[in-house]
């Protein structure tokens, strides 16, 4: 029997690396084996792929000196950072940078590296539509993993770049719709009319793998990848049906967006005023035709909600209707 190839995961326990993970995995015959880099190898999430057959590998990316066993007889890597862990992009940028020296050092024949446009390519520093952030940034997540797109070419690492888009999954968290004063689920999300570009994790992870089986086609290439672009009224109507119950798109402006009270507000405004003020660049990148010649299991929006139909319902705010006090003023 042929020895499996060794794909090294970053973020294993997380999004877009856990999904990576899991995709592999899947396939019981594939080429390709999992080593799950994890920083907590005791965590229910990292046990969890170890039952499905991953190696875990304990490392931390803050600590380059732990890269090496994480590399090392690898044949490839899926390389991703998480900035809303920290809200740094030098520390981010930093992060990539010892990712790419590693992989470089340990020779791997492979790399996937999950990186983003340059949002200063449509919106200039000195453009005033969206504040600078970070001194050198209008979308700080975007920006920095973009400039870190060089550290793997100038360390030679063998690299695809992929870049995503907004995860579906998002709906579940953050960005789920919440309940107005009269009980009705509102989507509320500065992106006006424009499309917003989206895709399931699990279709990140999948087409992830068909990169790493085209071999050497895709190296040196960007992979831009989206599983339908809709307006967020099309998106309200899509939750309505499924939900069975009504959902309402409510427009925000980005400058009321920013001024919402959680960490990162201001990011997540820039980031939806780029999507909805650079459509056009965005989603042309994110052809769905040829995702698909990658990814045939591509799921668009409606998919993705049937199959988390009960998710997405546990995540949804109850509604208490406000009783008048009986003590007058």
């Amino acid at each position: 029997m042929t020895e499996k190839k060794i794909i090294t995961v970053f973020g294993a326990t997380g999004s877009q690396g856990g999904s990576v993970a899991r995709a592999i995995l899947a396939e019981d015959d594939g080429e390709f084996a999992v080593r799950a880099i994890t920083r907590t190898p005791a965590s229910d999430r990292a046990k969890e792929l170890e039952r499905l057959g991953a190696e875990l590998v304990r490392a931390d990316i803050d600590d380059q000196t732990s890269l090496g066993p994480a590399f090392a007889g690898a044949y490839g890597a899926y390389l991703v950072t998480n900035f809303w862990e920290h809200m740094s992009a030098v520390r981010e940028k930093a992060q990539a940078a010892a990712l790419a020296n590693a992989a470089g050092h340990a020779g791997i024949q492979h790399a996937i590296w999950s990186t983003l446009e340059d949002t200063r390519e449509c919106i200039p520093l000195d453009d005033d539509r969206m504040p600078t952030l970070q001194d050198r940034y209008k979308v700080p997540h975007f920006d920095a993993k973009a400039e870190s797109d060089h550290y793997f070419t100038d360390a030679g690492v063998p690299t695809t770049f992929l870049r995503a888009s907004f995860y579906w999954e998002n709906l579940l968290g953050r960005f789920a719709p919440r309940r107005g004063d009269n009980g009705v689920l509102e989507l509320s999300l500065p992106m006006g009319t424009s499309r917003l570009s989206g895709i399931a994790l699990d279709d990140i992870g999948r087409t992830a793998l068909a990169i790493l089986k085209r071999g050497t086609d895709l190296i040196g290439a960007t992979v831009s990848i989206a599983g339908e672009h809709l307006t967020l009224t099309d998106m309200a109507k899509a939750l309505t049906e499924a939900l069975g119950q009504p959902v309402r798109y409510l427009p925000m402006t980005p400058d009321a967006y920013r001024r919402l009270d959680f960490p990162g507000a201001d990011e997540a405004g820039n980031m939806f005023q780029y999507y909805a003020d650079c459509e056009e660049h965005f989603t042309h990148a994110r052809d769905l035709d040829a995702v698909r010649e990658l990814n045939p299991l591509l799921q668009d929006f409606a998919t993705w909600l049937a199959a988390h139909h009960d998710q997405l319902r546990a995540a949804l705010s109850p509604w208490e209707p406000v009783v008048p006090s009986s003590r007058s003023a």
